[in-house]
């Protein structure tokens, strides 16, 4: 097996790289391809002759996503468009990750595979497109969507959080959004298990929910730093781009295709401080 990767210098592409192991992998880069250029990807993709693609590549800035809402269309839109288009004519799956950004955050429970999407701002607006742009332009697809990912090859709110603690006497931590924290190890092993299966679109992300502040609450407390942690309200942390309320994604696509849950975040979270 042949298993192309775009975005493979990132935080999740680092670990798809070291699960996938045991197979033929390619990983790109912006430097060896830029996905928002139609003939390259289609020409690049023609070289490979792959057997499924894992879309990666994601322009992840949210906040700056609202400055510069033409390059997140461009990247998260139709980047996707370009690599389902290259993967249709060589004749291969597509898998695209995706977020949970494109829900509105306004569901009181966890959110299935086949919820309306509603994004609130432009990052997930942009990733909705991709998702649009995949359906649309092949049958064989895998969309997976993820959220609050960590991982150890790239800025994370894990590392984040231990390094303001550091340095500070305290801090201040939303605690009105609610979501999974996702250890990309986890994602990229749900992922080797995912591809082969029946296609559609999958919810992947560690099990159980928290705040953000519960989230550095447990950080600290397994890094055994006793240091102020006060909750406030979104309202009290202005950033440009709004936030979804809710990000709890529900698994079940995953257990209907019998590939089992996933462990705790609380779980994932004491590896990778280990």
């Amino acid at each position: 097996m042949k298993i192309a990767v775009t975005g493979s210098e990132g935080m999740l592409g680092h670990d798809i790289e070291r699960v996938f192991s045991d197979v033929e992998l390619v990983g790109l880069t912006y430097d060896t391809l830029d996905i928002t250029k139609l003939d390259a990807v289609v020409e690049r993709i023609r070289e490979i002759k792959p057997d499924y693609v894992i879309n990666a590549a994601a322009f992840t800035d949210v906040d700056r996503c609202e400055s510069e809402p033409d390059l997140a269309y461009l990247v998260n839109g139709l980047g996707a468009r370009n690599i389902t288009i290259a993967c249709e004519e060589a004749g291969c799956p597509v898998v695209q990750i995706s977020t949970d950004y494109v829900f509105d955050g306004e569901k009181k429970g966890p959110y299935n595979e086949w919820d309306d999407t509603n994004p609130v701002n432009q990052y997930g607006l942009s990733k909705l497109l991709g998702e649009r742009f995949v359906m649309s332009l092949t049958n064989r697809y895998y969309i997976v969507r993820t959220s609050w990912l960590y991982g150890k090859n790239g800025k994370n709110f894990v590392d984040t959080i231990g390094k303001l603690l550091s340095e500070r006497e305290g801090i201040d931590v939303v605690n009105d959004q609610v979501g999974s924290p996702t250890h990309t190890a986890d994602l990229a092993k749900k992922l080797k298990e995912i591809v082969g299966k029946g296609y559609g679109t999958y919810h992947v992300t560690n099990s159980g929910k928290c705040s953000w502040y519960e989230f550095a609450v447990a950080i600290a407390r397994k890094r055994g730093i006793g240091k102020r942690i006060t909750p406030v309200t979104s309202e009290m942390f202005k950033r440009p781009a709004r936030r979804p309320a809710n990000s709890v994604l529900g698994h079940t696509m995953l257990r209907l295709e019998g590939l089992g849950g996933m462990r705790h975040w609380e779980e994932a979270l004491t590896d990778y401080l280990a």
